[in-house]
């Protein structure tokens, strides 16, 4: 891909639009009510406190990010989304029960005025799910362009400029790739036939590439992550992105399993459960909703460990996932690891994590940075798959000829080099030798 030529200012408003409004999306709507009118700081969030070096470290130029890059102003986002359930953002936070009362209490005003726009919802691709406020159609094309209608208006209305959307639904069955998902006109076939293969997260996807808008999936879903939906992107000249928000665990092993490469230190065996009682860990309960969520956290060991090239040290990993859904726990997750790993002559050392972690605590600056670098992406031109925002993603989505980057900081690095290569200013290799000549 070409260097852009420039990136077209962020004027105007611009809107974010999340198909699903639970615990995640009105802890992130809310943080950024608060954080704007300066009663909060927004930890988490690298568009608004992450920096970036320039040149070479004895320059001493180290903007923050969101001065070096043209971003979206905190103030100048607005909110919208559906979901299956009625509740305006702020009864739908107080179910959730993330945020105290004395913060939702702050903005409550604010969240009372955000309600949701009736979802398109099968409840047999959530079974552990179901709610009032769903949508009607006699096919899933229909039903498509019903959501591309609320779009439509939701920009009209609000007087948008841009739109972004990232998904914050629940997680879906299982589902492989197959022939409807080839192309476009076997997708639009198959939602005119109303074919299994088609799930809801997918009309949303179709509906806002139609319309123009970046598509970041934050759920394991299969959804963007089809060459029908791919090459339409790109023929709309919109980016697109996923899949799966990395919050918790899987942050954690995207930390070590580096490490521990790094140093070429073995792994014997890695075991992972959770437990959690949010609405998440409830339709995780389906063994269909698990299966997806599984294959998003088994990938990362592998794509980083590369046992092919390290057999003796990673060619017999017992890597073993578990979620268990625990009412009692409510938003705050907790992920328990035993790591079984070895080192020189082969002699075993064990390694335990016990992250206490708040499930939308961690993925509500993770929608607010997605949303703000999806437009920056638009407005640069980039179309397609946006694999430079890997850093975000469980199971990041790449070209078909390549394997996804997994390991954290080199995603960190991409992503950064990404933004100095936006800009014209030269990328960082770390390399350093010129300091010794």
């Amino acid at each position: 891909m070409r260097r852009p030529v420039s990136v077209a200012p962020p004027k105007g408003k611009l809107g974010v639009l999340t198909p699903g409004m639970g615990a995640v999306s009105t802890t992130f709507m809310a943080g950024v009510e608060l954080v704007r009118r300066g009663q909060a700081v927004p930890v988490g969030s690298l568009t608004q406190m992450g920096t970036i070096r320039l040149g070479k470290r004895t320059d001493a130029r180290t903007p923050k990010i969101k001065d070096f890059v043209q971003l979206a102003k905190l103030d100048d986002l607005v909110f919208g989304g559906w979901d299956v359930f009625s509740d305006n953002a702020f009864q739908a936070a107080t179910k959730a029960g993330v945020l105290d009362a004395k913060d939702l209490s702050k903005a409550e005003k604010f969240l009372k005025g955000i309600s949701p726009m009736k979802a398109v919802f099968d409840q047999e691709y959530v079974k552990n799910l179901q709610g009032p406020n769903v949508k009607k159609g006699k096919t899933k094309m229909d039903l498509a362009e019903q959501l591309r209608e609320d779009i439509r208006n939701f920009k009209k209305k609000n007087k948008l400029d841009r739109l972004v959307m990232v998904w914050c639904g629940s997680t879906e069955v299982f589902l492989k790739p197959q022939d409807v998902h080839k192309d476009m006109a076997s997708f639009e076939k198959a939602m005119k036939a109303n074919h299994p293969a088609i799930a809801p997260s997918m009309l949303y996807a179709y509906a806002a590439i139609s319309e123009g808008v970046p598509f970041a999936n934050g759920a394991p879903n299969l959804t963007v992550d089809i060459p029908a939906l791919e090459d339409y992107a790109k023929t709309k000249n919109v980016p697109i992105g996923g899949k799966d928000f990395k919050t918790g665990q899987t942050l954690m092993k995207t930390v070590l399993a580096p490490g521990f490469k790094a140093r070429m230190l073995g792994l014997n065996g890695w075991f992972s459960t959770n437990i959690l009682g949010n609405r998440d860990g409830e339709v995780l309960d389906d063994p269909g909703s698990f299966k997806t969520k599984e294959e998003s956290k088994l990938g990362a060991l592998e794509y980083i460990l590369q046992p092919n090239l390290y057999p003796e040290l990673y060619g017999k990993i017992h890597h073993k996932v578990r979620i268990n859904y625990y009412p009692p726990r409510g938003d705050n997750k907790e992920g328990w690891d035993n790591i079984d790993i070895f080192g020189w002559l082969g002699y075993p050392m064990q390694i335990k994590v016990d992250f206490l972690c708040r499930d939308s605590i961690l993925a509500a600056p993770i929608v607010l940075d997605l949303a703000i670098f999806f437009d920056l992406a638009q407005r640069a031109g980039m179309r397609g798959i946006q694999e430079w925002l890997s850093f975000y993603f469980k199971s990041p989505m790449c070209a078909k000829e390549l394997y996804p980057e997994h390991d954290l900081f080199i995603q960190l690095m991409k992503l950064k080099n990404t933004l100095r290569w936006m800009m014209g200013e030269e990328l960082i290799t770390h390399l350093g030798a010129e300091y010794y000549d």
